[in-house]
């Protein structure tokens, strides 16, 4: 008798900010967890206590691409990418990805919400949001006239403010553009 292959969730987080890696996480759950959600949706000590617990019962794989590579390849290769190291790394699962493209990768399913739906994608939320977050917060150390430890990156008004001041870091995506950072014509 054949057994089915495993669940595998992925998710990522760092699509839209303007500011340091996109991550993403692939896992697949060796027994239920309680308290899963969106990571959105969740507080920081919750993310914190569950990534504990998802690390400890869990196959994963976190995959990095820094602000470099985002504006060296463009989000959606490196989301492609990062789609195929996982399958590669996790090997033989049913993938999950959360969303509505597979970024031309084969051999995975996609599903809107899945990150607030299905446990496992939930799960690979919180490994990619925690995962990123901690290193939002230590860029702030290197970089302290940005803010990264309080919008982690994303193009909060206060963060335009410190690029308009500062100039863009070596973290800075240079390739998203910003209205609010371009020239005016008049």
């Amino acid at each position: 008798m054949e057994t089915a292959a495993p669940l595998c969730g992925i998710d990522e987080a760092g699509r839209g900010p303007i500011a340091g890696p996109l991550v993403m996480a692939g896992v697949i759950l060796h027994a239920p967890l309680e308290g899963l959600n969106d990571s959105k949706k969740l507080t920081e000590k919750k993310r914190e206590a569950l990534y504990a617990r998802i690390t400890a019962n869990a196959a994963y794989h976190i995959v990095r691409f820094s602000s470099q590579q985002i504006d060296d390849d463009g989000i959606s290769a490196c989301l492609s990418k990062g789609l195929k190291e996982i399958m590669k790394v996790l090997g033989e699962a049913d993938y999950l990805f959360d969303g509505n493209s597979t970024f031309g990768v084969s051999g995975l399913r996609t599903q809107v919400k899945a990150d607030a739906d299905v446990p496992e994608v939930s799960a690979a939320s919180i490994l990619a949001k925690v995962t990123r977050d901690r290193e939002m917060v230590a860029l702030a150390d290197t970089y302290p006239q940005y803010g990264f430890e309080k919008h982690k990156g994303y193009g909060s008004a206060a963060h335009i403010e410190a690029i308009k001041t500062h100039g863009y870091s070596a973290v800075h995506r240079r390739s998203f553009r910003l209205k609010a950072l371009q020239p005016t014509l008049f």
